[in-house]
């Protein structure tokens, strides 16, 4: 019999040696927790799946509260959602220090500027990924596709209001409801202030984010960038870096943006708004889901939210592209990176990383 301790173990060691992003992490929870141990079966894990997928919020950590919900109530989804999430927040708190304290010297420089070049090849190797995933050839979610990735590109932010409204489309067009049948249509750093400005941004960011981690990327980059202005343009390809090389959710960078800002303080703040949302989202509908989730007007919603999250992804690459391909050598950085993404072998995103830096040593150490 599994215990709510015994899965907590798992996701702490899952969030401290797990590396490869949402798609990976959730099939190494299939693979660890299904088929190897049998402590979670497999109408168990796919309804969860469906359920992250339908909620708002990182998809690895929403899975993640769901097992522990079954296995533990809520007290076991808490349980095993801080033990999945701590280990990296703690591996971003130690490199949020570093980077403010050693930020501006010339090696660290040199390392990020080889960094945030092969930070733009993987991330245009997952769009390219979700792309051929979640839309296909199918017309209706290709032009969803088009219209959310033009306009994240131009406004260098993601319009939620317009992936919300993907979602309605498709369900009017694919499962209509009755009435559509019958008729045919389709301040300071540390100030009380800036933490509650961290607060309700970064709750809205956990509220209304769907899809993989790499959703949340042009979400934070409209807000922390372009509105706020807490971060730089060369700060926030930094922060996406640091998600990359670090185990556990990638929606973890939150905490080390809450870090820049605002301190240790700001991290927690910052943290902990991401993932609460996404942890209610997930406990309060989990007993009723069994009943309900398999209505097809609810899948036809995930699949047009789906559509439209990779869409803003594909845009953001373009919005970070422009900031971070400054030169030859980034340029063809990036895309050896994409290209490596290709291979048979899969190189893990760490030791890409880390390779990226040693070139940007090179170049500009």
């Amino acid at each position: 019999m599994t215990t709510r301790t015994s899965l907590a173990r798992y996701f702490l060691r899952l969030g401290a040696a797990g590396f490869g992003g949402p798609i990976a992490l959730v099939g190494h929870m299939h693979r660890d927790l299904v088929e190897t141990r049998g402590w979670i079966s497999e109408e168990e894990y796919r309804e969860g799946l469906a359920l992250a997928q339908l909620s708002p919020g990182p998809l690895a950590a929403q899975l993640c509260f769901y097992l522990g919900y079954l296995r533990g109530g809520v007290t076991g989804a808490a349980l095993s959602g801080l033990a999945f999430v701590l280990p990296s927040f703690a591996i971003v708190l130690g490199l949020g220090w570093a980077y403010v304290h050693y930020g501006g010297l010339p090696w660290m420089q040199a390392v990020f500027y080889g960094v945030g070049a092969a930070v733009i090849g993987i991330i245009s190797r997952s769009a390219y990924g979700l792309t051929r995933k979640t839309v296909g050839k199918d017309l209706l979610l290709e032009g969803i596709f088009l219209v959310v990735a033009v306009a994240t590109a131009v406004t260098g932010r993601e319009i939620v209001p317009l992936i919300l409204a993907a979602g309605a489309l498709v369900w009017i067009v694919r499962t209509p409801p009755r009435i559509f049948r019958r008729s045919g249509t389709v301040a300071e750093a540390g100030s009380t202030v800036l933490l509650l400005q961290i607060l309700g941004f970064f709750t809205y960011a956990g509220t209304f984010i769907f899809g993989s981690g790499l959703a949340i990327v042009p979400f934070l980059h409209g807000g922390v960038v372009l509105e706020h202005h807490w971060l730089t343009e060369r700060q926030f390809l930094d922060a996406v870096a640091v998600a990359l090389i670090t185990p556990g959710p990638v929606v973890i960078t939150t905490g080390f943006i809450g870090y820049l800002v605002a301190g240790l303080a700001g991290a927690c703040v910052a943290a902990g708004a991401t993932f609460l949302p996404s942890f209610l989202f997930t406990v309060i509908p989990a007993p009723y889901f069994h009943r309900y989730g398999k209505r097809p007007w609810l899948a036809s919603i995930v699949t047009g939210i789906t559509a439209a999250a990779t869409g803003a992804i594909a845009g953001a690459v373009i919005v970070l592209a422009r900031h971070s391909l400054v030169d030859v050598t980034t340029a063809l950085i990036a895309a050896g990176v994409f290209g490596m993404t290709f291979l048979r072998w899969k190189i893990p995103e760490p030791f890409i990383i880390a390779a990226a830096a040693l070139v940007g040593l090179a170049v500009r150490g």
